[in-house]
């Protein structure tokens, strides 16, 4: 392949990767291929002296998401130029003094103060133009709300979660497909939350990493002073050292041993001139400021040899590589297996057993492995699900092939069916851990879900079991007992129809006025009608209910539960009016407030604004907002809270 065609796919790659990391919360290759690309791309426009258009050399960001209101910064947000070598980064502190620090991963937001208050927090977005989320930073667990400076002061910084917090949420989600794979996604998600409650409950911090501007400061031409009087305003910064080529040695010594120790995710070190007014001299390239540099650490790899292949099914039926190899030392911890996640990686790998692989942690966290040696290439892909037997089939979806077990009766899929039946934002059923629900389900306690309130005539059996007793039995049958006073949508979430999570059955109950019967008999024509819901969920939620086994499912599990009422509002104001709520509020705590509002008066709340929107609610109707934009094309009426109000009477 000549330069010109592997720059164009090295492009496409790393610009899908980017997309997929920056705006969907997800990856599709690990940070050390990411790299390893990018540096490949890198020298081969050196040698051409060409530049693709989309190169991600060049451009500074991805679009932002339209969920929140966009805003304009003040001044663009580079990239940092990078290395892993440590004579790299010595080279360019030379005899400078440096700040030296941490180099977060989590999210960039910019924190504005007006008047000693903290009045707008905006994300990067794509450097250019990011997401305000002011509600969700002034719920963050550590930034101040007011200051003592009373002047305009702008300042940029990371929003984390730290790894316990990250645990500790993540243990509380029982279905183990729907948990979060490192806290830089669960950040990213957190901060961009329409409900700040949500963000409140994720314990996010802010550590600031530089000063845009003070006004009225002096800070005697030193970023060093800038941080020190930042933490004097109530701020936390992120913890720096002061350096030069010759004291160097000594931080980065400092800084390799305390990563491992670390509570918060960091993926490398940052480095900056302490001379304010010499490193706004350099300028900056078109992606890079010249004043800054950034190291990353260079990944701790072992080499160790393939064993087996170990084949996990999920509920949904989608059954999961994962490698398990000699076990190594990596990060002070002993690996032995590692997720493939995929067919495509598998093939891309080309692997086979014996064969001497590379592994290492990304992000210092998640064992993956980073290259092949051998490539023998002779795995067997499974034809039958490790479970039930039953055929197994690779299905691509989105260009990427993966293994499902193709038995709906599956005894794999019952139990992560169960799993998630039981879990908190289902039913909610303390004591039926996975391990207890396989069980209950080899000895015949369990077949389908309503067997789960009949457990009580096998009261013997159970309270003899290994782990179980009678205090273990009669927690686990208050439990049950409890659970039996449930609301329609957790019944409807708790089924485990694909694509139908918690907020997708509450739109659905709500369509149909929580009448069960009607929303199971609805063709597929009407569900897909429904604002936010679409045609692939509808199909897949007219498929369940259209099974025999599933319908009497239900019915046996409905036979046991007592649904709460609905509280109704007489005055259905709003009734088949659909708004869109943008930008922020004044007179509710949230935008979440004005969205219960408008459904308990018979209104809907949408995402976007369509031909179907009959109000727009924005408290800025002259902002530039692609909302806004949207309103004026589609001649929505773009009203205030003070007129929303006004239209309740």
């Amino acid at each position: 392949m000549d330069a010109m065609a592997r720059m164009k796919e090295l492009v496409g790659l790393l610009t899908r990767a980017g997309k997929a990391y920056y705006q969907e919360d997800r990856e599709i290759m690990s940070n050390l291929e990411y790299d390893k690309l990018y540096d490949e791309l890198q020298k081969l426009e050196k040698e051409t002296g060409v530049t693709l258009a989309g190169s991600p050399t060049v451009s500074v960001g991805y679009e932002s998401l339209d969920e929140l209101p966009k805003e304009a910064h003040g001044s663009p947000m580079l990239s940092l130029d990078k290395t892993k070598d440590v004579e790299a980064l010595r080279d360019f502190v030379g005899e400078h003094r440096t700040l030296l620090s941490w180099k977060l991963d989590g999210l960039t937001i910019v924190l504005t103060y007006e008047g000693g208050t903290l009045i707008k927090a905006v994300t990067r977005g794509n450097g250019v133009v990011g997401e305000v989320i002011t509600n969700n930073a002034k719920v963050f667990k550590n930034i101040p709300l007011q200051i003592a400076h009373k002047g305009q002061l702008i300042l940029r910084g990371e929003a984390v979660i730290t790894y316990s917090d990250f645990k500790k949420i993540n243990e509380e989600i029982e279905d183990v497909d729907a948990r979060y794979k490192n806290p830089r996604n669960l950040c990213s998600g957190s901060v961009r939350q329409l409900n700040n409650e949500i963000t409140a409950k994720r314990n996010v911090r802010f550590y600031a990493f530089s000063l845009v501007t003070a006004q009225d400061v002096e800070f005697h031409n030193s970023r060093k002073e800038q941080m020190e009087w930042l933490r004097g305003q109530g701020v936390d910064v992120v913890e720096y050292r002061m350096v030069t080529a010759e004291t160097l040695d000594e931080a980065m010594e400092y800084f390799s041993e305390q990563v491992v120790k670390n509570d918060f995710p960091s993926d490398g070190l940052v480095a900056l001139y302490d001379d304010i007014a010499y490193g706004e001299s350099l300028g900056s390239t078109s992606k890079f400021p010249r004043n800054a540099y950034a190291f990353k650490w260079a990944d701790e790899i072992r080499e160790t040899t393939l064993k087996e292949i170990e084949w996990s099914p999920s509920r949904t039926g989608l059954i999961n590589p994962v490698a398990i190899f000699e076990p190594v030392e990596l990060e002070g911890t002993t690996v032995s297996r590692a997720s493939v996640h995929n067919i495509s990686i598998l093939k891309e790998l080309e692997l086979g057993i014996g064969d001497r692989i590379q592994v290492y942690k990304a992000n210092m966290i998640i064992p993956q492995i980073a290259e092949n040696l051998t490539r023998s290439n002779h795995l067997t892909i499974p034809d039958t699900c490790p479970v039930c037997g039953q055929e197994a089939k690779v299905i691509k979806t989105n260009e990427v092939e993966s293994l499902y077990c193709m038995n709906r009766e599956c005894q794999a899929k019952r139990i992560k069916s169960f799993t998630l039946f039981v879990s908190r934002d289902a039913m909610n059923i303390d004591g039926l851990s996975e391990a207890t629900l396989e069980k209950f389900v080899a000895r015949g306690f369990i077949r389908d879900f309503g067997d789960i309130y009949e457990l009580a005539q096998y009261e013997d059996e159970i309270v003899e079991m290994e782990g179980f007793g009678r205090k273990s039995y009669d927690n686990l049958i208050t439990s049950i007992e409890k659970s039996k006073n449930t609301t329609l949508p957790r019944v409807i979430y708790s089924l485990g129809i694909a694509n139908i999570g918690l907020a997708n059955a509450k739109v659905i109950c709500r369509e149909f006025g929580y009448d069960l019967e009607k929303m199971t008999e609805a063709d597929e024509e009407a569900i897909s009608s429904i604002e936010g819901i679409g045609p692939v969920i509808a199909r897949t939620f007219r498929e369940y209910f259209d099974k025999e086994e599933n319908r009497r499912a239900l019915d046996h599990l409905m036979s046991h539960l007592q649904l709460e009422e609905v509280a109704r509002d007489e005055e259905q104001t709003f009734k088949g009016l659909n708004f869109v709520i943008t930008g922020s509020v004044e007179r509710f705590a949230n935008r979440g407030e004005i969205k219960e509002l408008i459904e308990s008066k018979g209104g809907k709340v949408t995402g976007s604004v369509t031909s179907k929107t009959n109000y727009l609610i924005n408290n800025d109707s002259a902002s530039a907002s692609s909302k806004n934009k949207k309103a004026k094309e589609l001649g929505v009426p773009i009203i205030t809270e003070e007129e929303f109000l006004n239209m309740l009477g």
